[in-house]
């Protein structure tokens, strides 16, 4: 199966026999309980709130939205925030995480906490799906926005990540282009050099459920005529789901330039921990909130 664009996958965590809860680390914030519960009306999660309760109720009142105070976890400061959330899901009280008004490196030091956090031993990678009416179906791009420079085995975990996302979606050998200027190896250029390997990978088996393809051009990951012109074969050329980009500059520049530019939609999440974590910034629209609420939900293993 494929997906084509966000409302399929909202209908299919609609779909979904049990609806999953979201654990909002310092709720009270605006934007973000709007995302929350027009996703709870549209029958997609369930919220628990965890914040500052005063504020969280003004907010709820403001947008006159009826919830049972008793499911509102008050704590003090955003730390105390944080570590409530990353608890409750050690506890089995909720499926994953969404960000609220707090920093981000507060809520993730809660998440990488040795003792009591929600690592795996994988690396966290994010992971960003695009609907962009040029392409046929959603495609994801990662990392843009955790991973700053990965080297060639962080670049398999970053696959890795990408790719169990799209297994939970319901695809069953999705297919990934690890993004260069070029589709040679370079020796001059480390990220032909790591597609080649990361290739290598996936041939003999250390890199599972997915097929790779690179070093390849982005024009080539997205367009089978272009690829037909350069006498590139692969069964990635025109049908990519993931894109590894090479760092964050490249995959924020990209994802950014396909929302103004290619009238792109785009949602988000952290995946790698324990549970998916929504980490929108602070200027993202309530739509894209949302939108990563849905992603989030669907990638619930």
């Amino acid at each position: 199966m494929e997906l084509k664009n966000f409302q399929e996958l909202i209908e299919k965590v609609q779909n979904s026999d049990v609806k999953k809860r979201v654990a909002v680390a310092a709720a009270h914030d605006e934007h973000t309980l709007e995302a929350v519960f027009k996703a709870s009306r549209d029958k997609l999660v369930d919220p628990v709130l965890i914040g500052d309760k005063v504020k969280i109720e003004e907010i709820l009142r403001s947008l006159s939205i009826q919830f049972d105070e008793n499911k509102i976890v008050n704590t003090q400061s955003d730390a105390e925030a944080s570590e409530k959330t990353v608890e409750l899901i050690n506890a089995g009280k909720a499926d994953f995480i969404m960000k609220g008004k707090l920093q981000t490196a507060d809520l993730l030091k809660a998440v990488v906490n040795k003792e009591k956090g929600l690592r795996t031993g994988n690396v966290m990678s994010h992971v960003a799906i695009l609907e962009i009416p040029a392409y046929h179906k959603i495609i994801a791009v990662t990392d843009g926005g955790m991973m700053m420079y990965p080297n060639v085995e962080e670049k398999k975990q970053i696959i890795e990540n990408a790719v169990n996302v799209f297994l939970a979606f319901g695809y069953e050998c999705p297919k990934v282009a690890v993004l260069a200027a070029v589709e040679t190896v370079n020796p001059k250029m480390p990220e032909a050099v790591d597609g080649d390997i990361l290739k290598k990978m996936n041939q003999n088996g250390e890199i599972k459920n997915c097929i790779v393809e690179g070093p390849i051009s982005v024009d080539l990951a997205f367009n089978k005529e272009s690829a037909k012109i350069k006498g590139y074969e692969s069964p990635v050329t025109g049908e990519a789901d993931i894109l590894l980009v090479p760092n964050i500059a490249t995959g924020n520049i990209m994802s950014k330039a396909l929302l103004e530019f290619a009238e792109g939609t785009m949602a988000g999440m952290i995946v790698g921990a324990k549970v998916p974590i929504v980490l929108t910034s602070r200027g993202a629209t309530w739509e894209e909130k949302y939108l990563s609420l849905v992603l989030s939900a669907s990638a619930v293993k």
